[in-house]
C-alpha cells in the first residue's frame, strides 16, 4: 500500500506539542491592526491549542507527517 499524503496546507499551520496535543497560530493578526487594542493583539501573539472537538479532523489531515 502506498504512503499516505498529509494535507500540505494543514502541515504548515499545525505543530505537535510534547505531550501529544496540537498547537496553532492565532488568527486576526495579519492586517487592519490600528483599530485593535494593544491588549487584544498581545493576547493573539503566542500559539494556541486546537480545540478538543477539532483535534480528530486535524490529526487526520496530518496523517502523513
Amino acid at each position: 500500500m502506498p504512503k499516505l499524503k498529509s494535507n500540505s496546507g494543514a502541515a504548515k499551520r499545525f505543530r505537535r506539542t510534547g505531550s501529544g496535543g496540537i498547537k496553532r497560530g492565532s488568527s486576526f493578526r495579519r492586517h487592519i491592526l490600528t483599530k485593535k487594542s494593544s491588549k487584544r493583539k498581545r493576547h493573539l501573539r503566542g500559539p494556541a491549542v486546537v480545540a478538543s472537538c477539532d483535534v480528530r479532523s486535524v490529526r487526520r489531515m496530518l496523517v502523513g507527517s
